[in-house]
């Protein structure tokens, strides 16, 4: 039930990015789908972000307000002025590593949003001194800003790391991504061994170590491809990494392409890859299950261990000759290929946005007092 738009309570995230950014991703789809489905159940949401090409500065889409103002660095700035002046109910603190310190200038509730922990990711994108300077910011210094707010994540094992940073895990929640319904297919599993990876191209995907899992099988397996589906600003850095190990006649690199046509690159690959080293959960692995496809990730890179059910709908490995073990293993075996990919497929299609919406508005109304609409 709704009521009047003017004593709707306000919602505002303040997160780095959206998905029309050039390099949004699988966290940003979660937060527009919590804002997309808090709008339909009568909030007034407002996501402020970084400002890009691909959309303009001010705009509404499936009722949720955009405000992008910022680059790269200056969002962060951008967000305390929104925080300050905006009259919301509660603030979600989308910490993308770096936390945009909402709690120094809100006048409200604040409820901190963490896909992950990054002790792994600062030295790989900003190198070792910044690194450990972001590190210190994650670690020690937002943890003790943020000490009387509730914390949310998406998995299990981020909650164990958040903890580790002494953030009480009764304070924080566990909301799952759902999973979009997958479009209907045209494709159907390639009759040449095909590998798949979709994500970001940047470089704590590790997407290298699928071309090098693709160096290491092509003797044994001379028709073996790889695809990739994704765009990032690592892309030259990966397509040189390819033209290195002379495998551009197996490699495919797509860049971005469009919903259905990454459903059909899902839907004719036998495994996919999630070699990153850290994921929140894995959007991708669920959408591959979607398509009776089992992935091979790697067992300490986070959320996916619980994304990947061990034995049932997919692998993990311990380091990258078990990866390299895994996928063999699953490309010699078209029944453990089956079995993976029927377990898989049904667990997938069991995750809704809208079970995930609920459990997020429960946190908002406890986090922030607030009678639910």
């Amino acid at each position: 039930m709704s009521r009047e738009h003017s004593s709707s309570p306000a919602v505002l995230f303040v997160n780095w990015r959206d998905t029309a950014h050039p390099e949004g991703g699988g966290s940003e789809r979660y937060v527009e789908r919590m804002a997309e489905g808090l709008a339909g159940r009568g909030y007034r949401v407002t996501i402020q972000c970084a400002a890009h090409a691909n959309a303009p500065a001010d705009e509404v889409v499936a009722g949720v307000r955009y405000r992008r103002r910022g680059s790269r660095f200056t969002v962060y700035l951008w967000a305390l002025v929104a925080v300050a002046r905006m009259h919301a109910d509660v603030i979600v603190d989308v910490q993308a590593g770096l936390p945009f310190f909402s709690r120094l200038v809100a006048r409200c509730p604040v409820l901190v949003l963490v896909h992950h922990v990054h002790r792994e990711q600062w030295p790989a994108v900003v190198g070792p001194l910044l690194g450990r300077i972001g590190w210190w910011i994650e670690s020690r210094v937002a943890p003790r800003l943020y000490r009387d707010c509730r914390y949310l994540t998406v998995s299990d094992e981020t909650r164990r790391e958040l903890a580790g940073l002494g953030i009480a895990t009764a304070r924080t929640t566990v909301v799952r991504n759902g999973l979009d319904t997958p479009p209907a297919v045209h494709a159907e599993p390639d009759p040449d061994p095909t590998l798949v990876v979709v994500g970001r191209v940047v470089p704590h995907k590790r997407v290298e170590h699928a071309v090098d899992v693709v160096a290491r099988l092509a003797r044994r397996w001379p028709k073996l491809r790889l695809e990739i589906v994704g765009h990032g600003w690592w892309l030259d850095n990966l397509r040189r990494h390819v033209e290195q190990r002379d495998l551009g006649d197996r490699v495919v690199l797509h860049g971005f392409v469009g919903e259905q046509d990454k459903h059909e690159v899902l839907a004719r690959a036998w495994v996919h890859l999630c070699p990153s080293v850290k994921e929140g959960w894995g959007i991708a692995i669920m959408e591959a299950a979607a398509h009776g496809v089992p992935s091979v990730a790697y067992r300490r890179a986070g959320g996916v261990a619980e994304s990947i059910v061990e034995g049932e709908t997919g692998l993990l490995a311990d380091d990258f000759d078990d990866l390299v073990r895994h996928v063999d293993r699953l490309l010699a075996s078209g029944d453990l290929r089956s079995s993976l990919g029927a377990v898989g497929r049904a667990r997938a299609l069991s995750f809704a946005w809208e079970r995930s919406v609920a459990e997020f508005e429960a946190v908002l109304v406890e986090t922030a007092g607030l009678a639910r609409v």
